[in-house]
């Protein structure tokens, strides 16, 4: 895990300094706050429905025990006892005071966290594969570039006002766990011919409104030219991107208007030009920075664990949780253990302070102190043997964290909504949380096999639906909340935005709906091993509107 140098503490501590002097002139009336709202955006400050949010970065999602711990802190101090992950790899807090957020990123500063760039028209936080060092299929691991990214890009003078807001993702293994394709800028790490390690890049991808599936640009980018290669598409962005309509402002919309063809020509153009300069990454660089990545210390096991089989073959919910929850670590013995904040009928997403606590007694005790976050709301112990998986279990059903439901019917990623977010147009969490109830049988949600819901309160698409197996997205018709479904969305390295399947459903006929469609795939289904997009993509979307529109009552 990377540490702070002196510069980035020092940064960090002058920039705490500046906002609470800032958040004073506010509260004095000395700034209004038009004038004070891109000074606490800038910090991660925003202002919701019922009180202001801050979000806190976690910069490609890892996390150790210490921070984890001051994130409870903050959470029972200065909040609601409870924060929430998001679909960016952060953590939002719903309820701080204005008054006490300078206090709260001065705590963050101790354990070398903070604020800057989860808002406003910047690069945001760099995301990553959440299995990034320990996947047992990853070509390298992507957190030293997403490091070299980071530092990079903080507070980038000519960065700091894009036309919009711009984030960037990277992945290591050839399963694309990162959803890079809709993002703004993507990285795949890949082998060439030569054996040589460097970068797929896409460009001009996005949810919200105008929903895309980004674009090759190059199939492969040499390690060192990372940043010029990086930078020479932020360049033409900032350049040719619109600012006179924030709706058409994002990089996906030129590419779009465009075509990459003559996007790939200006980029190209302007690394060419600039390929010598300061940018260019030393190998000895990238070495400094992978070292602080390196895998831990992990002690020779046996490849199968004694103790699993025994307590699998005894108790089904243990079963579950390794079937769902576990996978491959690159050494024998270990494995990569998920921790669902998809309690059924819980808010997804959500984890109260003692539950964050007890999470960073378990990465302390087992997983060498580290801790991840996924970008679909739940959390990783990266470096976990086997022989301790029943005592992590055990730990996680006191908590109420022991759903073994990982990429399931119930595994549903859901933006906050109208409970919370001003921008929202409909409630998201009551809708998960019914669907959560509905198929909640462990049995049941096996039976349906790999399944991904995601529901957003608004065509901002902050829970993703556009790329959900099946999308859900609330919006306000004529003061009445009604949920448009999309189907086939797809955010892996087969990435496809869903299609709309008809008129919206009320607020009681959505969880209806949704299990028609759902017992409509297993009447379709080859078999078991077929999931459910895989059949959608097989059959088409008109036998599910004719289930669900016509003779859905019947199924």
């Amino acid at each position: 895990m990377y540490r702070y140098d002196e510069f980035d503490t020092g940064f960090v501590n002058e920039r705490v300094a500046q906002f609470r002097d800032q958040v004073a002139r506010r509260l004095s009336g000395e700034l209004t706050e038009d004038q004070f709202k891109p000074l606490r955006l800038m910090n991660g400050v925003y202002l919701q429905l019922h009180a202001y949010m801050l979000r806190i970065a976690i910069p490609y999602g890892t996390l150790s025990s210490r921070q984890m711990r001051k994130l409870a802190f903050i959470a029972r101090r200065y909040d609601k006892g409870y924060g929430h992950f998001t679909t960016r790899q952060n953590l939002q807090f719903n309820w701080p005071a204005l008054a006490d957020c300078p206090d709260i990123l001065a705590e963050l500063a101790t354990v070398e966290m903070h604020a800057i760039q989860t808002s406003g028209n910047c690069i945001r936080n760099v995301t990553v594969d959440h299995f990034a060092g320990a996947a047992a299929d990853e070509i390298e691991d992507p957190r030293p570039y997403a490091e070299i990214l980071r530092q990079w890009s903080s507070i980038h003078p000519e960065y700091s006002y894009l036309p919009r807001k711009f984030k960037i993702a990277l992945n290591g293994a050839p399963a694309d766990r990162a959803a890079i394709q809709v993002h703004d800028l993507g990285f795949q790490i890949v082998r060439n011919d030569k054996g040589e390690i460097g970068f797929k890049v896409y460009v001009g991808g996005g949810q919200g409104r105008t929903p895309l599936v980004a674009r090759k640009i190059r199939d492969f980018l040499p390690k060192a030219d990372l940043l010029t290669y990086a930078n020479a598409i932020l360049r033409v962005y900032n350049l040719e991107g619109r600012r006179d309509n924030k709706y058409r402002a994002r990089v996906k919309i030129l590419v779009d208007d465009r075509g990459i063809d003559a996007i790939r020509e200006a980029v190209e153009a302007d690394f060419s030009l600039h390929r010598d300069e300061h940018l260019s990454l030393p190998q000895a660089e990238l070495d400094r920075i992978a070292a602080y990545f390196a895998m831990p210390a992990l002690e020779d096991r046996p490849a199968r664990s004694a103790a699993c089989e025994t307590r699998k073959a005894a108790d089904p919910a243990f079963a579950r949780f390794m079937t769902y929850n576990v996978v491959p670590h690159k050494k024998d013995g270990y494995g990569i253990a998920m921790i669902s904040l998809k309690p059924i009928g819980g808010i997804p997403g959500d984890a109260t302070a003692e539950q964050m606590e007890a999470i960073a007694d378990l990465a302390a005790s087992y997983s060498h102190d580290e801790l991840r976050v996924a970008h679909e709301q739940n959390l990783v112990l990266p470096h976990v043997a086997l022989d301790d998986m029943p005592v992590i279990f055990d730990k996680l059903v006191e908590q109420g964290l022991a759903e073994g439901n990982i990429g399931l019917v119930t595994d549903i990623i859901a933006c906050p909504g109208l409970d919370y977010c001003a921008l929202a147009t409909a409630r998201s969490i009551p809708i998960a949380q019914r669907i959560s109830e509905r198929f909640g049988n462990g049995d049941r949600a096996a039976e349906i096999g790999p399944l991904k819901i995601n529901v957003s309160g608004c065509i901002n698409a902050c829970g993703h639906h556009h790329v959900g197996h099946i999308g859900i997205l609330g919006l306000d018709k004529k003061g009445v909340e009604s949920y448009q479904i999309a189907l086939g969305g797809s955010a892996d390295e087969t990435c496809e935005i869903g299609r709309v399947m008809g008129p919206g459903f009320s607020s009681d006929e959505i969880i209806d709906a949704i299990e028609r469609l759902v017992n409509t795939y297993l009447k379709l289904r080859t078999g078991k091993a077929e999931d459910f997009l895989s059949t959608f993509r097989r059959v088409g979307i008109e036998p599910f509107q004719e289930a669900v529109y016509f003779t859905g009552a019947n199924l």
